[in-house]
């Protein structure tokens, strides 16, 4: 039955992005490929249509179990909680696409999406850390972790960004592996957000691979993360979450210590090149130490370092 959700969310993302990004230039809601030669104009803010198919999945799940009891193991106060929470990081993604809003204002208003969470205490205050054992942390899970999981995704996915295919991409990985834990462990409200997340990016990286068609900017980046977060919360396997964000949380305190800043390739002849002797992120070491790279190349070697760290998260948990 499960199947259903993911074919839905893959379909309805399917279905409307060709209108929505035709309609995107028509608007002028553009963003400059800063990675290419002619710097092009692009159709952003996608991961609006990718949010979309995630909803639709969520809500064909809710009417399926409300009119004729399907899955029966699918908590809907807590599925409502995570669609609340992630409706409320996405109008922060909107907000970062369209005015350009601060660092600082953008690590608050994303923990304040995780009070449907805190509200319903979602998730098991005590956590496994594998070689470390279980720590409870009581009433500090809800009211401090929850908030904190769910800024930091969100903030650490939208930070290795900027490269067509490369958060939608990175994301399905994730996705993916967390959907297999999800199972392995019987928590039927996470794999039904995850499987409706993992149809949706499917369906967008056909039109955000390179060359990309539509960029899913900051509100999809962003939307990934509260994904992510809300299913670990919900599934009671943080740990996960925490391995598949680490080549983010690197990506993230290389910019931290360089003010954030932008960290696009310099292109010359087909590759991009690091600008400057000294990489400000995670994609800029590697095209340091790799003499320079082809964007295509680039987002792979990532995708490749997630996968990495989804097998690694898999081992432990199954």
């Amino acid at each position: 039955m499960f199947v259903i959700i993911f074919t839905f969310s893959f379909l309805v993302t399917m279905l409307i992005f060709p209108g929505i990004i035709s309609r995107l230039k028509k608007v002028d809601i553009v963003g400059i490929n800063m990675n290419s030669k002619n710097k092009e104009t692009i159709p952003e803010m996608g991961g609006l249509v990718t949010l979309i198919g995630l909803a639709g999945g969520l809500i064909l799940c809710i009417g399926l179990k409300s009119f004729l009891d399907f899955f029966p193991n699918v908590n809907l106060y807590l599925l409502f909680a995570a669609l609340a929470t992630i409706l409320i990081v996405v109008i922060v993604g909107i907000m970062d696409d369209l005015f350009s809003v601060s660092q600082g204002v953008k690590a608050i208003l994303p923990a304040l999406a995780a009070i449907p969470l805190m509200a319903l205490k979602a998730g098991d205050s005590t956590m496994n850390f594998f070689f470390f054992g279980f720590i409870d942390f009581g009433i500090f899970y809800p009211l401090v972790l929850i908030p904190l999981g769910v800024t930091g995704a969100s903030n650490a996915i939208n930070m290795l960004a900027g490269f067509n295919g490369l958060e939608t991409g990175m994301g399905i990985i994730a996705l993916s592996s967390l959907a297999v834990i999800a199972y392995q462990v019987q928590e039927m409200t996470s794999l039904v957000l995850l499987l409706a997340g993992l149809g949706a990016l499917l369906a967008t990286l056909y039109f955000n691979w390179y060359p990309a068609k539509v960029l899913i900017g900051d509100v999809g980046a962003m939307g990934i993360g509260a994904v992510m977060a809300s299913a670990v919360i919900i599934g009671n396997f943080e740990m996960a979450g925490c391995i598949l964000i680490i080549p983010h949380v690197i990506d993230l305190l290389f910019k931290a210590q360089n003010g954030f800043p932008k960290s696009f390739g310099e292109y010359c002849e087909g590759k991009l090149y690091c600008p400057g002797n000294k990489p400000v992120g995670l994609a800029q070491w590697i095209m340091k130490i790799s003499g320079g790279i082809k964007e295509k190349n680039l987002v792979l070697t990532l995708m490749g370092i997630e996968l990495i760290f989804a097998v690694i998260t898999l081992i432990l948990y199954i």
